[in-house]
C-alpha cells in the first residue's frame, strides 16, 4: 500500500530548492544517486538509447525526487531489482493508456489514480511540460522524450515509495 502523499506545496518548495541551489546541489545529487545505485543503473541502462540530454535530465530529476523523500524524513531502503520489476509492471499496465505523447498526455497522466506520491509526479510533469521560467542550463525535451522521462520517474517513485517509511510523527495534513 502506498504511503500518504507528500503535500503539493511541500513537494514544489523542496524541488525548487534543489534548482535554486545550482551547482551546490551537485554533491548532494551525487550522494543520493550513489545510495540508490540499482535505481540509477536502471535509469542509465534505459535512458542511454535516448541520447545524452534526456538521460541527463532524467538522472537530475531522479536526484530531486530522492532529495524530496530525504528532506521529508523517515527511512529509505535501497531499491532492489524486484522492487523495480514490481514498479515497472504497475507502470506499464497503465502507461499504454497514456500514449501518445500529445497535448492530452499531462491530463491523462494526472488522471491515473493509482500513482504513488501523485504530487511528486505532478511536479515532474510541471517541470517537463509546463514550466515557463527555465533557469540557465535547463533544456526543453521534445514531447516523446519528456513522456519517456516521466514514465521512468514514475517507475522510480513507485519503487521508492514502497521502500520509504515516513517519520513516525509525520502527518502530511498537519
Amino acid at each position: 500500500m502506498a504511503n500518504p502523499a507528500i503535500l503539493r506545496d511541500e513537494v514544489h518548495t523542496l524541488a525548487e530548492a534543489c534548482g535554486d541551489a545550482g551547482d551546490e546541489f551537485q554533491s548532494t545529487a551525487t550522494r543520493l544517486i550513489k545510495n540508490q545505485r540499482r535505481l540509477s543503473r536502471f535509469f542509465e541502462q534505459n535512458m542511454a538509447a535516448m541520447g545524452p540530454m534526456p538521460a541527463q535530465v532524467s538522472l537530475y530529476m531522479l536526484s530531486v525526487v530522492l532529495r524530496i523523500f530525504e528532506q521529508v524524513g523517515g527511512r529509505m531502503k535501497k531499491v532492489t531489482g524486484q522492487d523495480l520489476d514490481a514498479a515497472m509492471k504497475k507502470v506499464q499496465s497503465a502507461a499504454a493508456d497514456l500514449m501518445p505523447a500529445d497535448e492530452q498526455f499531462i491530463e491523462r497522466a494526472k488522471g491515473v489514480d493509482s500513482r504513488a506520491q501523485p504530487h511528486i509526479l505532478d511536479e515532474v510533469l510541471w517541470a517537463l511540460y509546463e514550466r515557463d521560467d527555465k533557469q540557465e542550463g535547463e533544456v526543453d525535451l521534445d514531447h516523446d522524450a519528456s513522456a519517456l522521462v516521466y514514465i521512468m520517474l514514475w517507475t522510480a517513485v513507485e519503487a521508492l515509495d514502497e521502500n520509504w517509511s515516513p517519520p513516525k510523527d509525520w502527518n502530511p495534513e498537519a
